[in-house]
């Protein structure tokens, strides 16, 4: 059983991770972090009696359900007040650009120069914007196995498929980005 230290100690971890992963995936700050919130609070109120190795697994698999119930009530809001249009903006849309978070600079290193961190800066906000244009499977895989550094077979558990296809989603968003980012001139 988790110790409460343990439990805070988690959640403090991986706080700012699960915010920008949700961010990725709604695009919009405050339900991002009432994602995260709801998501932090379920995995204490519900497995605070597990073990502190099994916090990571459930925290991202509670994440991730909290992600796609976001949908499912955004899809369902605009369904109700699709003649409403208040509700939308001039194309009917609703505005989802707000992705601008960036990497502060002592988790960039402070013995970066001015000029590295501001080209880091540019080439993040660029990653981030083809993160964008993934599809979501891609996206979720991708940002699991490669920012949150999980293996093969958590991504799968975690997204409900096989661990075939975390690793054909991971082939696709890699070679995606890749190609996108030689385009705008980023090489490895």
């Amino acid at each position: 059983m988790a110790t409460p230290v343990e439990i805070s100690d988690f959640l403090k971890s991986v706080e700012k991770r699960a915010f920008k992963r949700s961010l990725y995936h709604v695009r919009n700050e405050e339900s991002a972090l009432d994602i995260v919130q709801d998501s932090m609070m379920k995995l204490v109120e519900h497995y605070s009696h597990k073990g502190a190795e099994e916090l990571p697994m459930l925290f991202q698999r509670i994440l991730s359900n909290a992600t796609i119930d976001w949908f499912r009530r955004q899809q369902t809001h605009r369904e109700r007040f699709i003649n409403l249009d208040d509700f939308e903006d001039q194309q009917g849309d609703i505005d989802l650009d707000a992705l601008g978070h960036l990497l502060s600079a002592d988790e960039q290193g402070s013995h970066a120069s001015s000029e590295n961190q501001a080209q880091s800066a540019q080439t993040l906000r660029e990653i981030e914007q083809e993160l964008q244009n993934l599809p979501a499977r891609q996206r979720e895989a991708f940002l699991l196995r490669y920012w949150e550094e999980m293996d093969v077979a958590e991504t799968a558990s975690i997204m409900g498929c096989s661990q075939g296809s975390v690793k054909t989603h991971c082939f696709r968003a890699v070679a995606a980005l890749s190609k996108a980012l030689k385009i705008r001139g980023i090489t490895p």
